[in-house]
């Protein structure tokens, strides 16, 4: 039964904040081709649709547990980017925020959980995104391009679903600092990394596959996407993209002592949870006057304590 309950674990920590170790705030390898050359002054909007599939379930040694069919992910992200004129320290000073929308659906094995059903689904709204300080520069004759965000607010709307385990809801703050760059070795070789690191507030009732309830704060999260490129045309590209995430502090759970032993031991093994995993796949890049395209896929392999499986990434993006 204990093996089931953190394997039960392991999975939702893909789809959502409940039952998770860590945040999870970030969707893994959202940015790719030249994230660190910021847009012009100005507004520009982003659009990106993302799915994400997995069959697999890992444990901590990496080793395959088969305790549920699948997991699904649609999601629609709108972001809008706005540059000044305004020069600071030698940098582009702009905002930008992000409205995304999730749908998520679990299968099972057997029924499982809090209603205990084989299938649980949510679509909702889980956060906003907002930076307030954003800073670009574009060095050496536009050879070397980089970005600094100060930090990204991921702002939640209080609407998580204490009782449905594909529950993407959240009732605690993310706070991810972030810097990005992009540097074109010639005109046609270019390579991105955009690299972050996540402090989460405490969460109140966080629901544990235990059929408890406790208040935690997730544990701190180091994570980068990456990619190289090559330009068949000035404005045609294709290459790969990655993503690496790690959970590298414990989540911190409040006032276990109250609990039997058994019990206070189990949550105290949740507490030491750190997933990991690493993603690779290839994509295009389209540029056409104003407007832009990405098309990517990313496979995922070394996993622990996550699922395993793969994802798709349609960006557009226009600059008014």
């Amino acid at each position: 039964m204990r093996i089931f309950f953190f394997s039960l674990l392991a999975l939702v920590l893909v789809s959502s904040s409940a039952f998770a170790g860590g945040g999870r705030a970030y969707p893994l390898g959202a940015e790719a081709f030249l994230v660190g050359a910021a847009p012009p002054p100005g507004l520009t909007f982003l659009n990106y649709a993302y799915f994400y599939q997995a069959d697999e379930l890992k444990d901590s040694s990496g080793d395959e547990v088969k305790v549920f069919d699948e997991v699904t992910v649609w999601a629609e992200v709108l972001r809008f980017i706005y540059f000044t004129k305004k020069n600071l320290f030698g940098g582009y000073y702009g905002q930008h925020f992000f409205l995304l929308y999730v749908i998520t659906d679990l299968d099972f094995k057997a029924p499982v959980g809090p209603k205990h059903k084989k299938n649980y689904s949510d679509a909702s709204v889980p956060y906003v995104i907002y930076s307030p300080f954003l800073l670009a520069w574009h060095l050496y004759g536009g050879k070397l391009h980089l970005v600094l965000d100060i930090a990204d607010l991921y702002i939640p709307l209080s609407n998580d679903e204490k009782n449905n385990l594909a529950s993407v809801g959240r009732n605690f703050w993310t706070i991810e600092p972030v810097f990005a760059i992009t540097y074109m070795f010639t005109p046609q070789w270019a390579a991105s990394l955009k690299l972050m690191y996540d402090f989460n507030t405490k969460q109140d009732d966080y629901p544990t596959p235990m059929g408890v309830k406790v208040d935690r704060t997730p544990g701190q999260e180091f994570h980068f996407d990456w990619s190289i490129s090559y330009a068949l045309r000035p404005h045609l590209r294709v290459g790969l993209s990655g993503y690496y995430y790690r959970q590298v502090k414990n989540d911190d759970f409040d006032d276990l002592d109250k609990y039997p032993a058994p019990l206070k031991m189990a949550l105290k093994d949740m507490e030491d949870n750190q997933g990991r995993i690493w993603g690779l796949g290839p994509g295009v890049w389209y540029q056409h006057k104003n407007t832009f395209f990405s098309l990517r896929t990313q496979f995922q392999f070394g996993a622990r304590d996550m699922t395993e499986g793969y994802n798709v990434w349609f960006k557009f993006g226009y600059i008014f």
